[in-house]
């Protein structure tokens, strides 16, 4: 009887394997709905490829109206308000609408920025070709609001452009706080933009409205001098920023009296900072410390944060991302990252990755370019604005520069192995100068190395007869000539981030240098390659840059940060192939 029992269950678990096959069926997909595919099998969707950018696989349901138009009234603080010319500070915002059925509430998805009706560019009325089309096309017929507000300043908003300062900052947050409180809402809020339009995301989220929900900034600076300032080194264009964004408001109006209270020391700001740190010019006033978004995110935000960014941004460098990451995951939010081998772009736009240089993305075309985004932010939104499905889960989807897909739960990983070198042993060391650089070479590599991580280089320097100097260390893969990554940093911010130190002429320092954001792969043979030089890039030379400095005859240690990912690691995905429908 037992032995009965033991066949008859027996043939029930085969049976229930035969009539479950497709469960174990690796490339079937038939059992999800299209926005429950897991990431590791989307490649396996039957896509639409056709379009500009990446479209939902199923189309919403809802006919929209608009734009209609609204202004928005913002309690500004005394020292605030306009000089010059004062007006009441307004924030304009164009509404479009799904036509759903009455009573039905609505989420809004917003972006905010200067550059609608700037230096020729379409109002906010029109949909932008960053956000606000793509929007209108694909989220809005799933019962989404979409808005586009200008800041203060710009297009028909009223007021002084106060350039992401606190003026700025309260109009967002105010123009937020007005769309969930409309009848027709929700009551749920999500940001989204690029650049400027991402910065902004930050800024609603200082002192957020409780209606701000989520928000997705892309290549989104987390302040000011952050942009423009990498460990002291300064951008060439960060001497002119302030006053050209302040030509914004410049017209044939009474728009060229209105001025901000920061008007006055903004332009003035990054050249002390450049040319006087040692003496405290980089703290005069509160022009930095005001424009220095996360800190108060991390003080102040309890929605979600969805962060995407390009490995080779050289507009706002993706330092920017990490350890950003981590600090709002370690605060207890929900964060998701995807980091791709694009510059200051979108992940979905073939047509813009595909022109990328050899060094800086040309390699890990085409599979650089996610199809599958809109799905990511689907869910996304569906969840934190809605209210609809699962939570996504907390991590990062980033591409090395090689072309393949990794997904980590934190980024840098936390198997993270450090990898010692001593580059004193690679060649020559001597003088860095306007006049004079240094190539030095490791040995080659007896096995294949994958760095994910941001790499440090601690150099022993001493400062020749001035008192300062710069570095700019660019890391290749010095068989193949291929560029890596790189570090940057100014003498007199040898510790690290923005405080800055004196300098003694003939003295000697460490140099803690960390390099930008780096996911690469150098194969087994190949040699590692450090160039030093004065400035690279679009950074200023040095003020110091015709003395110089030396690296000494001391170790200089280079750590790596190394992962090991075997070709079969579950961490490892396959993206959508758009490209084989081309």
């Amino acid at each position: 009887m037992e032995k009965a029992q033991a066949l008859l269950i027996s043939f029930i678990f085969l049976a229930s394997g035969c009539l479950n096959s497709s469960e174990l069926d690796d490339n079937d997909i038939s059992g999800y709905e299209w926005w429950e595919v897991p990431l590791e099998k989307r490649y396996l969707m039957d896509l639409d490829f056709s379009s500009w950018r990446s479209t939902l696989p199923e189309k919403g349901v809802y006919n929209w109206t608009g734009p209609s138009e609204y202004f928005v009234e913002v309690d500004l603080p005394i020292e605030e308000r306009d000089i010059g010319y004062p007006e009441d500070p307004l924030m304009h915002v164009a509404l479009w609408m799904p036509d759903v059925p009455p009573g039905t509430l609505v989420p809004v998805i917003a972006t905010i920025h200067p550059y609608y009706e700037f230096a020729g560019s379409n109002p906010n009325t029109i949909p932008d070709l960053g956000i606000g089309q793509w929007v209108l096309e694909e989220f809005v017929p799933h019962g989404y609001a979409l808005a586009q507000i200008s800041t203060f300043g710009s297009g028909k908003s009223t007021h002084c452009q106060d350039v992401k300062g606190l003026g700025e900052q309260i109009g967002i947050q105010a123009a937020v706080d007005w769309l969930g409180k409309q009848p027709w809402s929700n009551g749920n809020v999500g940001l989204m933009g690029k650049s400027y339009a991402g910065t902004t995301n930050w800024e609603a989220a200082q002192n957020p409205s409780p209606h701000l929900k989520t928000i997705v900034p892309i290549s989104g600076s987390i302040g000011v001098r952050e942009m423009f300032y990498r460990n002291g080194s300064s951008e060439s264009r960060a001497m002119l920023y302030d006053a050209l964004y302040e030509g914004a408001t410049a017209g044939a109006s009474t728009d060229d009296m209105r001025m901000c209270s920061d008007d006055a020391i903004g332009p003035a700001s990054p050249w002390t900072t450049y040319a006087l740190a040692e003496y405290g010019g980089d703290q005069w006033n509160d022009y930095w410390e005001e424009r220095y978004h996360l800190q108060d995110v991390l003080d102040n935000y309890n929605g979600s944060v969805y962060i995407v960014w390009g490995l080779q941004d050289w507009n706002v460098d993706p330092y920017h991302a990490f350890p950003t990451y981590q600090m709002l995951r370690n605060k207890g939010l929900n964060v998701k990252g995807i980091m791709g081998q694009w510059g200051h772009n979108y992940p979905d736009q073939p047509n813009v990755h595909e022109n990328m240089s050899s060094g800086y993305g040309a390699e890990a075309f085409p599979k650089v370019t996610r199809m599958d985004w809109s799905i990511e932010l689907y869910n996304w939104f569906n969840y934190y604005l809605k209210g609809i499905g699962p939570e996504p889960q907390s991590q990062v989807q980033i591409q090395r520069n090689d072309g393949e897909w990794h997904v980590e739960e934190t980024w840098p990983s936390v198997d993270v192995k450090w990898d010692l070198h001593d580059v004193s042993t690679w060649g020559n060391l001597g003088t860095v100068s306007s006049s004079s650089s240094i190539t030095l070479s490791s040995q080659p590599l007896e096995s294949e190395v994958h760095i994910s991580g941001l790499p440090t280089f601690h150099a022993q320097v001493r400062a020749n007869s001035c008192n300062g100097g710069q570095l700019f260390v660019t890391m290749s893969d010095g068989t193949s000539g291929l560029r890596l990554g790189h570090a940057t940093m100014d003498l007199r911010y040898r510790d690290g981030g923005y405080e800055a130190k004196s300098v003694t002429p003939f003295s000697s320092y460490t140099m803690k240098m960390e390099f930008n954001p780096m996911d690469v792969v150098i194969p087994e043979g190949h040699t590692i390659q450090l160039e030093i030089s004065d400035a690279g890039e679009d950074y200023l030379p040095s003020t110091c840059a015709s003395a110089g400095v030396t690296l000494i005859e001391a170790e200089q240690p280079l750590s790596l940060p190394l992962i090991d990912r075997s070709a079969n690691d579950e961490r490892w995905f396959e993206v959508p192939p758009w490209w084989e429908t081309q």
